[in-house]
This record gives structure tokens, sequence and C-alpha cells, in this order.
């Protein structure tokens, strides 16, 4: 079994210990996840061990042989050349043994044969490698990753940075190293690529360390969790979720420890106040001096510290609060949407999610009144007030002002006090708070204009990827006060633990047309998974039989599409009717309540006989609708 040994990992910058004498070990079955506040050095620790950063002292034992690749956080740098050729650089701690198999089989042409058993060994190790089987490797990773065939011969320069991260995981997968280092490979990846990373991750051969904001994601991958705190790190055997409830009762023991130091400190200090110019008393004044000079602070973990946001108080809306009627959108031949149909009730929280370019950000446009290019009908409910943050939310940012300044210029006047918290809670701590916006990194820009929306009295909030510049920390405090939040939320996300713990429905938009699913996360990520299997044997069969298909596969397979689309329209419109039909019982039933309806018998007899023909019609359109949503379920395609 090999293994890795990291020891006494020493790194300064200027008089900070950002490295403060690291050890650890890994083997091929470590599954380490690696926690700490932004800042705290996670990122430093990976490149020190890769030699990126040179470290003022460390030791590194590997058994012979093994290798370790690493993923970094950001700003990768990709050659001019195709997806499939910068993917391929995977293998190409290959190239060596091509090289002398071809220096052999040059030998051998000139007659010399010593080289043939050397000619075999080469060919074995080619072959236990996966070097012949690279291509559908590649291919199998690449598409897990969210590539399409026909995206395998683009320039890797024709993708946005996201995806070209993703090319930068691929690539470092298919090395397939006894060791992996990876700085937040979940970032950029939509939620079938981060189910499908989940799952090649638990089969993975190799040892694993990992940096994730993913709380979802570490639970399922990881098996201990080191914590990098002050330059020191911290072992914690478990999940995440495990490390969280042994290190809060931690943290309640230090903020004690905390209370009884700043205490113990109080009274020297009023000692040393009260005493300072007593000749009698010098000597203990001095003693005092000498002993708060020798405390050394208890510190508490800022990323765990727990932080509490509440939303301002908005006005009440109507039930309906978002009604789409056959909704058609496209851009050019591209159709994105083709009929949909749904309601938005109050204080509902509908997560949209789906493969990326699939029209989640565009619906969430559409939904807050921001693109008007399309057909159908789309309208908001009474007394609606929309609060809508989008991935271009940053450029909403006045650079001259500084951060605190910014939030100042939208927060309510009573709500001003709580500013500095606020910010605080969204990482913007001590001096940061008087950093120009000019200066702020985009994720920084992106958090601020979120908190500035959050500060708003809206009762319908649309945010697209509103925890994508959170640490975990934050997201529970995001989660916590929208579990709160009186208002309705529609959002977009890709973090599996954001959508769990708050969606009360999921509308999933794939190639296949929007699926609607309760909030049931189990079913949703158990469909999901039972998806990205289809997926795979599809691949594999496309593989293994290239066979042209058919023109009546093809059309067969294309008016199947078709009739699952028409299910799913038919179904949006069947939730409409039976939705409309409710809020008309209700009114009945509300009419029969009153004095001069159930006190007069013509009048409570009609009103009785109208309920139950809309009970009736209500009953027969849920049957129907049970029966398209099964047909729908048993399509395979």
């Amino acid at each position: 079994m090999k293994s890795l040994q990291i020891n006494s990992l020493y790194l300064s910058f200027a008089d900070r210990k950002i490295l403060d004498g690291i050890s650890f070990q890994m083997d091929e079955k470590s599954r380490y996840a690696l926690v700490g506040a932004n800042g705290s050095g996670k990122s430093t620790l990976f490149k020190s061990v890769m030699g990126i950063i040179e470290p003022d002292d460390i030791n590194i034992s590997i058994t012979k042989g093994g290798r370790i690749s690493y993923l970094p956080q950001s700003d990768v740098v990709l050659k001019d050349e195709s997806v499939y050729e910068s993917a391929e650089h995977g293998y190409d701690r290959f190239i060596p043994l091509l090289r002398e198999e071809e220096m052999i089989g040059n030998e051998i042409e000139d007659g010399n044969e010593k080289g043939l058993f050397r000619l075999s060994e080469i060919h074995e190790e080619l072959e236990s490698g996966g070097y012949y089987e690279r291509k559908r490797w590649i291919g199998s990773v690449l598409m897990g990753l969210g590539f399409e065939e026909k995206d395998f011969s683009r320039n890797v320069s024709e993708f946005s940075g996201g995806y070209q991260m993703r090319i930068a995981l691929a690539r470092v997968l298919l090395e397939n190293p006894d060791f992996m280092f990876l700085d937040e490979p979940t970032n950029y990846l939509d939620i079938e690529a981060l189910t499908w990373l989940e799952e090649y991750l638990k089969s993975y051969p190799g040892g694993i360390m990992l940096v994730s904001h993913d709380q979802d994601f570490l639970d399922s991958t990881v098996d201990t969790v080191f914590e990098l705190f002050m330059g020191k790190l911290k072992e914690y055997k478990g999940n995440y979720s495990k490390y969280l409830v042994t290190r809060e009762e931690e943290i309640k023991e230090r903020e004690k420890l905390r209370e009884r130091q700043e205490a113990e400190i109080k009274d020297k200090e009023a000692f040393i106040e009260r005493f300072r110019y007593k000749a009698t008393k010098a000597r203990q004044v001095q003693s005092r001096i000498k002993m708060l000079e020798k405390i050394e602070l208890v510190e508490v973990p800022s990323h765990l510290k727990k932080v509490h946001f509440s939303f301002p108080d908005a006005e009440p809306s109507g039930n309906d609060v978002v009604i789409v009627e056959d909704l058609h959108k496209s851009y050019g031949d591209n159709v994105i949407y083709d009929g949909i149909s749904f309601i938005v009730n109050k204080k509902e929280r509908l997560a949209v999610t789906g493969r990326n370019g699939k029209g989640k950000s565009t619906l969430l446009r559409i939904l807050a009144e921001r693109d008007h290019d399309y057909s159908g009908n789309v309208r908001l409910g009474a007394n609606v007030k929309v609060g809508y943050f989008d991935q271009e939310a940053e450029k909403t940012i006045d650079g001259s002002n500084t951060v605190l300044e910014e939030l100042e210029s939208v927060a309510d006047t009573k709500d001003l006090p709580k500013v500095r918290n606020m910010l605080g809670a969204f990482l913007f701590s001590d001096d940061d708070v008087m950093k120009k916006c000019s200066v702020l990194s985009g994720g920084e820009k992106s958090r601020l204009a979120l908190l500035k929306i959050l500060m708003h009295p809206y009762n319908l909030l649309i945010l697209d990827e509103p925890t994508n510049h959170l640490d975990i920390n934050t997201k529970e405090m995001l989660l916590e006060a929208i579990d709160k939040y009186q208002g309705t939320v529609i959002f977009v996300s890709h973090d599996k633990h954001f959508i769990s713990k708050l969606a009360t429905r999921i509308l999933y938009l794939s190639e296949e047309g929007p699926e609607f699913y309760s909030g049931d996360w189990e079913y949703f990520n158990y469909k999901l998974k039972e998806k990205e299997e289809l997926y795979q044997i599809r691949r594999e069969e496309r593989e293994e039989k290239p066979a042209e298909k058919t023109t009546q596969n093809y059309r067969e397979q294309k008016e199947a599409k078709n009739r699952k689309k028409k299910l799913i329209a038919e179904i949006g419109k069947l939730e409409l009717e039976i939705s409309s039909i409710e809020e008309k019982i209700r009114t009945l039933s509300d009419e029969m309540s009153l004095e001069e309806v159930y006190s007069d018998r013509m009048k409570i007899t009609k009103v009785m006989e109208e309920k139950e023909k809309l009970e009736k019609e209500k009953e027969e359109k849920e049957e129907k609708w049970m029966m398209l949503s099964e047909e729908v379920e048993n399509f395979d395609i």
C-alpha cells in the first residue's frame, strides 16, 4: 500500500505564522477534508505540499513510484488545443514509456532483439495503466463533468473559466494519481456533474484530501476532517456533520475559557490602574503587568462562530405569488422551454436546478421581469415585491464607496446599528469594512451585492446561485434566516445541502424538459443517480456499438421526446386548473360559514351543490394528473 507523509511544514509571511509545524499522513484509503476560515491557509498548505510555494521547512516522504496530483481553486492556464487534447494530458505519465517503446522498436528493426522482453513489459504497463483504453475513459470523465461529445473537438478558449476548471479537473482525475489534493473541485459544477463526481470519488482507488464548501458533498466523500486554525492542524474522525457536533462542544468550552480569561484580564488591568502610582504596590503591579504580557488569548475559530441574520419585515403578498402559463422561450433553433406552466405559492421555496445551459438563469430573469423575449403568460400575484440577485449583481456595487458605506446606503434607519454585524456574517470583518469597493474581488462584490438585496423588505426573493461565494457557516446562517422568512423564495443552486434543507419543491431542467419534484431530497437525489447510471449505460453502448441509428429509430425517439414534452406541458396546465379549483372551493367554504348563507336553505343548498361539483371536477383532474405523471415517469428517453 502506498503512503504519503508530510512532517514539520512551516511557513510564515512577515511575523505571521501561516503553517506552524503541520504534519499528517495518507494512504490509498484516505478520505480527508481540509477545513478552516477563509484566509487560514488551506490553499497555501496544498501549494506548499506541491512545491508551488516554497515553505520555510517541510519533510515529505512518499512510497517509491507514488504520484500526487493537484487541482487549484482557480486560475488554471490551458494550452491552445481541443478539449479532448487537453484532457488527454492526464496520460502524459506514459510519454517516457512510449518513447522507450519506440526506441526499442527501432533497435529490433535494426536486428537487435535483446529488447523484446522489455517491450513486453512496456506493453503490459501501458495496458494495466489504461493507456489503450484512454479514449473511452476520457470520454466518460468529460461527459460525467458535463461536456457533450460535440464539445471534444472545440478549442478550450471557447469555454468559460468555469468550464476550463472542469477540463482541469478531468485531467487530474485521468492522471489517476495515488494521492489527490482538490481545492474546491465543486465550485463550477452543476448538480449532475456534482453527483457524478461524488460517485467517482467514492470508488476512487487512491487517497484524497479536499477543500469544499458543500456540506453534503463532504459528508458523502470523507471520513476524516482536518481543521486548520492559527497555523495548527487538528484531526477529527468522522464526516463533516460529525466534526460540527464535536467542534460545537469544544467551541462552548473555548468560549467559557475566553470569558474567564477576559474577566481575569479585566481584574489585573483594574489592579494596575488603581495602584500604578503607589510605591508600596510597585512589585505587585509589575508582577501583574508581566502576567498580562504572558497571557495567550483564547481564540474561537471564526468559520464556526454562530452568527444570526434576519430579514426585514415585508408586506404580505397574495397566495399565488408567480403564475406561469404555457411559457415558450428559444434562442434561434435552440428551444429552452416548450410550454411550461406552474404556480409558485406564498412561502414556497422553489429550487431550480439542472445541467448548465438548460435555462435556469433565463427562467429566473423572466420571473424577475428582466427578460421579456418569450411567449406565453408570466405574471406576479397581488402585492408582490421582487428582490432579484443574479450572477452579475456585483456590477451594482459603487466602487467609490467603502464596504460599510455601500451597505449603509440601502439599510433602513432602524437597521443601521446592525450593519457591521451583517457584514461580519457575510465575511467582511474588522478593517475589511473600510476597504473601497473598487479593490474587492469578484467573489467579495458578489457577497456584498447579495447582502444589499437581503436588507430590503421584499416578499419574493429570486436568487441565482446565492451561495456561490459563501463558506459553510454563512450558508447555514442564510438557511436559518430563510427558514424564518415570511416571504417566498425561488432560487437556483447546485449546493445539495442548501437545496435539501430549503426546498419545498424542485424544478429540474434537463434535455428531457422540465420536471417537478416535491421537496423530498432523498427521492430527487435517487432519481439523479438513476439518470446518471442511464447516461453511463448509453455512453458505453455508443462506444461498444457505434452502428448508426436507423431513420425509424431516430423518428421514434423524436416522437417519444415530443410526446413527453406535451405531457409535461399538460401536467403543468392541470396543476394550474387544480389550484384554481381549490381556490374556488375555499371561497365556497368561507361562504358556507356566513350566517346569511347557512340560515337560508336555498342558498346553502346551491353553495353545497356547487362545492360538490367542484370537488368532483378536482378529483377527476387529479386522477388525470397522476395518470400523466406515471406515463412521464415511464419514459425511457
